[in-house]
Order: C-alpha cells, then sequence, then structure tokens
C-alpha cells in the first residue's frame, strides 16, 4: 500500500506560488514553473493537467509513457507561448514517479532542477535519484566549483533544461526495483534551499504523522526564500 502525503507553500518572500503537483492513481509530480509570476504558474499547471490527462486510468505506465507525457506538456507549453509572446521564456521543472507494486518497481522520469530522492528502509540514507539540470551542477560535475560554493553562486538558479524552454527536449528517465518500508521524496527546490540531504532524511525517519508538511515548516523555519512543495510516497 501507498501512503501519500503532500503539501505547498507559497514561502515567506514570493508574492505567488508557481509550483503545482499532481497526485492521481499511482502516479505524482511537482513542477517549479520560471518566466515571471503569472507566466511561471501557467506553465507548472499546464505541465501538471497534460501529464493528468496522458496517464490518467492508463493500465500500464512506465517511464517511457512518463516521458512522453512531458514531452507532450513541453509541446503544450510552447503552443501557448507562440500564441502569448508576452510569456517568452515561460517554462517548468517537471518531476515525476509511478509505484507499480505489482512489478516491485519504481519508474520515474524528470527535467529540471527539482528532485526525486529515496530513503531505504532502515537505511537512514538518503538517495538523490535525479540529476540537476543546471549550470551550477554542470560546474560541480566538472570540478570547476565545489558543493559548497554551488550553495551560494549567483547563477545557481539557471537550468540548463526546462519543459517548454526548448524544442527538441531530452527528458531523463529510469527505474528502480522498490519494496516495504522505502520512502521516496518529490521536492521542488524551495525544499533544498533550506535544507541538506541529512536533515531531510532526519525529518522523515522521525515517523511525523504528516511528514510533506514536516518538511515545508522546516523550510519555511529556515527563511522560507522560495515556494517549496513536497510530495511524500511510503511504501507500507
Amino acid at each position: 500500500m501507498q501512503q501519500v502525503y503532500k503539501a505547498t507553500d507559497v514561502g515567506l518572500v514570493r508574492k505567488g506560488n508557481e509550483d503545482n503537483f499532481a497526485v492521481f492513481d499511482t502516479v505524482y509530480a511537482v513542477a517549479d514553473g520560471m518566466g515571471g509570476e503569472a507566466a511561471g504558474e501557467v506553465a507548472s499547471q499546464m505541465l501538471v493537467d497534460t501529464v493528468q490527462q496522458a496517464l490518467s486510468g492508463r493500465e500500464h505506465i512506465d517511464a517511457g509513457a512518463m516521458q512522453s507525457a512531458i514531452l507532450a506538456a513541453n509541446d503544450a507549453i510552447r503552443d501557448y507561448v507562440r500564441e502569448h509572446p508576452g510569456c517568452e521564456g515561460m517554462g517548468t521543472t517537471a518531476t515525476m514517479l509511478h509505484v507499480d507494486e505489482g512489478r516491485g518497481k519504481a519508474y520515474w522520469a524528470h527535467v529540471g532542477d527539482s528532485r526525486l530522492y529515496l530513503l531505504r528502509q532502515g537505511s537512514g540514507q538518503l538517495e538523490q535519484l535525479t540529476q540537476d539540470h543546471s549550470y551550477v551542477e554542470d560546474l560541480v560535475r566538472e570540478g570547476t566549483i565545489t558543493r559548497e560554493e554551488a550553495k551560494n553562486h549567483p547563477q545557481r538558479n539557471m537550468l540548463t533544461r526546462a519543459v517548454g524552454a526548448m524544442e527538441n527536449l531530452v527528458v531523463d528517465t529510469g527505474e528502480l526495483a522498490v519494496t516495504n518500508g522505502d520512502t521516496l521524496l518529490l521536492a521542488t527546490d524551495g525544499l533544498m534551499k533550506h535544507m541538506t540531504d541529512e536533515e531531510i532524511a532526519r525529518q522523515l525517519c522521525q515517523g511525523k504523522d504528516d511528514p510533506a508538511h514536516s518538511l515545508v515548516e522546516q523550510a519555511l523555519n529556515a527563511g522560507g526564500r522560495d515556494n517549496v512543495t513536497v510530495v511524500v510516497v511510503s511504501l507500507v
């Protein structure tokens, strides 16, 4: 059985919430819009609406199906921008998960710098399954800057991939074996700006009644500089 917890908050600085999320069937998604207050909200909403329309009620869903849904959202957002030139630059992250307990597998698809994490039963260690598509992350991988330097880099918010921002979008996909006791976390970067992986793992291991709201509250207590959205999926 999958226990699902979800929470989103505008934060303490932003005027509007450009994040969106979707929870339907056994599919989960988070999206962080960009391109200005109104445009970012539209982009992330189009993402979650498109993937839900594409996948809701489907008998078989895998990483390829989620990849196709994200690509359909990419086309929809680009069409919207062509009709609304004032929204040029509009786009969104997309991190999606489907858990198929019958097969003992989880499938994911991803674009941008929102993240999917796995906390294995009893391990206490949080594993980041997705890779950030950002300029600063590229610098870290190249060894140009350290992980610590990346936290305060002036271009840390610059994405190298976003849904709606490019015609030939590449969507990362993957799958993994899962079992009872595992926890999967989807989050926009408003969470990671205020919490380390170790702090997130400790919160998830504390057995809170609503871990999603607990994580959001922690991000707000630490400053809440950005919108923050969290979906927690616990396999029990």
